[in-house]
């Protein structure tokens, strides 16, 4: 049997987040730190405590794991999983609390819009940087460069520097050097969703073609059909601890299970509101209706509850998704094509209900708003994120990118010649 590519052993990783305080201090906050500090002389230190204003934070714990050359790994979990802390880790960027990692052979990473460029230099001087991090000679990265140039379609800006590029041109160039130039291992997060569908198909094809050339590929999406397309095994993450998985498909399955399980019930009342929202109606809690999941092409049903502080003849809810980018990509109105409602003083609870989510695997930051003739009353600005999972008619494969997939009648007209 050949030797892993990648060993991991035992591997933890600790942060130490500091509650700072701000300084200023009204009167009543000076009375409140004096009675902590009591607390703190005359109570005992437990022994994992480190302070009140300190707290440990363990984003991976006791991780074990081992991947062999040629073998592209999904990476999977929901947010706060510990993927990120992972492949930060597996790409030497931080170093891990406790435990061994073994590597053999050079890394490539594409972790964030922006890592291993440098802005100033032009996209010409970049490829060859990076290639010389890499360890490659200059003979070698000028055999590769048409490639990298012709794959990232960015031959007119080449000699622009990147931090004149938008954020698709830098990712598709980013991606174009981390794969062309030949690393052992090539280590993508879901930086790939800056990148339009196309593009986003052309790079799953490439990391394709990188395994199948034995090298090794580690890949993290939320998008479970891109896990499905590409990878042949797969690491499940939750809390920071790997979960035993059988194959892909089974990885892809707990993790739409705790997707469509997962609790969405917002207390917007608590959010943060510029001046003059929240006077005359109220947003107060925004959530899931019972036996309702997030998955695509499944029935959903939002509640939202509003208090009114008067009487409102044409009130309004609105909602919009957005991608992470800031692409809107689907909004529902209460009064689109339907009359306004009206309501009296008090809190009342509105219930939007689509029989098929349209939205695609992704996560989107989500505004709702309540409006009275087209002014806003309330507004929630993108503070929300929502988590799309796949669900059982997710079957789209390649095709499933984009915002939105809607079904439509379709009619055939047929001519005899």
């Amino acid at each position: 049997m050949s030797k892993p590519v990648i060993k991991v052993e035992n591997l933890s990783k600790k942060y130490v987040i500091q509650h700072q305080q701000d300084s200023y201090k009204t009167f009543r906050g000076a009375i409140t730190d004096a009675a902590k500090s009591i607390v703190r002389a005359v109570t005992p230190r437990s022994r994992n405590s480190i302070s009140l204003d300190r707290e440990e934070y363990w984003a991976l714990n006791d991780v074990s794991f081992q991947i062999q050359q040629g073998d592209r790994v999904g990476i999977i979990g929901r947010n706060g999983a510990g993927k990120s802390t992972l492949l930060k880790i597996l790409s030497r960027i931080t170093e891990p609390t406790t435990g061994k990692i073994r590597i053999s052979g050079r890394v490539a990473s594409l972790l964030e819009v922006g890592t291993g460029f440098h802005p100033e230099l032009t996209g010409r001087e970049n490829i060859f940087l990076n290639g010389a991090i890499l360890g490659m000679s200059k003979s070698e990265i000028k055999r590769k460069f048409d490639e990298i140039v012709d794959f990232a379609e960015i031959d007119k800006f080449l000699d622009t520097p990147v931090k004149r590029y938008s954020s698709g041109m830098y990712v598709r160039l980013a991606f174009a050097v981390a794969a062309h130039l030949e690393p052992e291992i090539l280590i993508v997060d879901e930086v790939l969703a800056v990148g339009d569908a196309q593009f986003q198909k052309k790079c799953l094809g490439k990391m394709g073609e990188v395994g199948k050339e034995g090298r090794t590929v580690i890949f993290v999406s939320h998008n479970m059909q891109a896990v499905r397309r590409l990878c042949t095994q797969a690491i499940y993450l939750e809390r920071g601890v790997t979960l035993p998985v059988n194959d892909v498909e089974d990885a892809i399955s707990r993790y739409s299970s705790q997707a469509s399980m997962s609790a969405f019930d917002v207390d917007l009342d608590l959010m943060r509101r510029n001046s003059g929202f929240g006077d005359k109606a109220r947003l107060l809690r925004l959530n899931l209706a019972t036996n309702t999941t997030f998955s695509y092409g499944e029935p959903l049903d939002l509640i939202f509850t509003v208090q009114c502080f008067q009487h409102i003849s044409d009130l309004a809810i609105g909602i919009g998704f957005e991608t992470l980018d800031g692409n809107r990509v689907m909004t529902l109105d209460s009064d689109h094509e339907q009359p306004a409602l009206e309501m009296p003083a008090g809190v009342h609870e509105i219930h939007f209900h689509l029989p098929r989510n349209p939205l695609h695997p992704n996560i989107y930051s989500v505004s709702p708003a309540v409006l009275s003739n087209a002014c806003l009353l309330d507004y929630i600005p993108g503070d929300i994120t929502w988590e799309v999972g796949s669900g059982p008619r997710d079957t789209v494969g390649d095709r499933g990118y984009g915002g939105c997939r809607l079904p439509i009648k379709v009619l055939v007209s047929s001519h005899a010649r």
